[in-house]
């Protein structure tokens, strides 16, 4: 390989003046591409973000892509725009050309039928491999099913670049379901796994991602095993919150409160929290099902988990609909409030996909729906921002309903006084994380459920 990143040695990229000399370009400028840019930039290469979006290159042009990362890294962001360490591009050949290392963070969509939809990652992989120059590293961030950058991102670069993996062009991937997500301190400790085929790749790519992840690197030079264990971890957590919500579904019916159980059990129930849903466990793990479905068997066990998890979306529409027969009034007609958008710390995500699913249900039953989140913006939002209010008091005012999708520390301090008097009472408030005091508010005379609490607590 000809490029001088693959004729320096590996511990050579130790040294920070060294990184210095090399251009990183990151492709897909969502929320991992936006932290991994940092995370690069942090440790001293120059890098570019490529985006065909424009009111994404102008908002982190003025720095203003803040929604999903914490104080830390909006600081370092901005420091880096503001020395050029960090640039935005739409033009794939400003942006790719003169890189020795592209970084591919475009996420995989899953259709409505559950399959992967690839469409996007591909498109990527035709838009940069003619710009490729040879002995290039192209890494790929990605979540992808367990073959699918060995086959297909492989066949795809060396097609459109003329370039030969193993020989002038160097490909590798790198896999963590939980890092980056927008926090720094969170993403620089999290066990990232690398992958390549030939060793020079692997080699590069694990010196590369070292400045970044330190020890926490794990290497091997086979990709499928490498992107097998990465949706393993999803898999895992997605049944854990499987179980989670089904322990909380029997609480309920059995009139206790799932909060309590928890505090008394030996096991903490809540390692994977209660939620709407988790969108990365939720929507990745149909990569494993569609690689069963290629190896002729079925995951039993995953596929319950994952009807599981599907069901409690409608389940927390049905707690609504309950509370507000409990108000003396129907869903249908009824003003409902869902707030927060934005993932929690704990969460490190945006579980936007959650909430537009929440919304579009709510609005089928004939709710008139409003959002409101304090770390978002409207022009943020896709298929929900007509619903969008610019402030709290706006989203709260003469509304039935509150559904409280994410336990920012905002919508814990809801003073309760002042909510009886905005909203049309009787009123009712949904907390499918329990992030409020049932009592309190029941006291103040509104209708109250949560995720694992029926009506009566016994």
């Amino acid at each position: 390989m000809s490029s001088s990143i693959f004729q320096t040695k590996p511990e050579l990229l130790k040294a920070r003046e060294t990184r210095e000399k090399y251009q990183v370009g990151i492709v897909g400028c969502q929320k991992s591409g936006i932290v991994y840019a940092i995370l690069f930039a942090e440790a001293g290469f120059v890098v570019t973000c490529l985006t065909k979006d424009q009111t994404i290159i102008d908002r982190l042009t003025k720095g203003r892509i803040t929604s999903f990362l914490n104080q830390e890294a909006q600081i370092k962001l901005k420091k880096h725009l503001k020395t050029a360490q960090i640039r935005a591009a739409s033009d794939a050949k400003t942006a790719l050309s003169q890189n020795d290392i592209i970084v591919i963070t475009t996420p995989t969509k899953i259709g409505n039928k559950h399959k992967p939809d690839y469409s996007a990652i591909e498109t990527v992989c035709k838009q940069v491999g003619p710009f490729l120059r040879p002995g290039s590293l192209v890494i790929m961030a990605s979540i992808v099913g367990v073959g699918f950058t060995e086959n297909k991102v492989r066949e795809l670069l060396e097609n459109t670049s003329g370039l030969k993996v193993g020989v002038n062009l160097g490909l590798a991937y790198c896999g963590s379901w939980t890092s980056p997500k927008g926090r720094l301190e969170t993403s620089a400790n999290e066990r990232l796994i690398v992958a390549a085929t030939d060793k020079t790749s692997l080699q590069i790519a694990s010196a590369v991602m070292e400045t970044i992840f330190g020890r926490n690197v794990r290497n091997t030079e086979n990709m499928k095993m490498a992107e097998a264990a990465v949706l393993f971890d999803i898999a895992r957590w997605n049944v854990n919150v499987a179980l989670s919500n089904e322990f909380a579904l029997f609480c309920e019916k059995a009139g206790i409160d799932y909060t309590e159980v928890d505090r008394l059990a030996s096991a903490d129930l809540t390692e994977a929290p209660l939620t709407l849903v988790n969108p990365d466990a939720q929507t990745e793990v149909y990569f494993l099902f569609e690689n069963a479905e290629d190896l002729n068997m079925t995951l039993r066990i995953l596929e319950a988990a994952a009807e599981t998890n599907e069901e409690i979306t409608s389940h927390v529409i049905n707690l609504t609909r309950d509370a507000l027969r409990n108000c003396g009034k129907t869903l249908r007609g009824a003003r409902v409030t869902v707030l927060g958008v934005s993932g929690t710390p704990n969460m490190k995500d945006l579980p936007k996909r959650a909430v537009e699913e929440l919304v579009k249900i709510l609005e089928s039953k004939g709710a008139r729906v409003g959002l409101y989140d304090p770390f978002i913006s409207a022009d943020e939002l896709l298929e929900t921002q007509s619903y969008f209010k610019r402030t709290l008091n706006e989203a709260l005012e003469g509304i039935d309903c509150i559904i409280i999708s994410t336990g920012h520390d905002q919508f814990k301090r809801l003073n309760l006084k002042k909510l009886k008097a905005i909203m049309k009472t009787p009123a009712a408030i949904i907390d499918p994380e329990g992030i409020m005091e049932p009592d309190k508010i029941e006291k103040e005379g509104f209708t109250y459920r949560r995720l694992g609490r029926g009506a009566v607590i016994k």
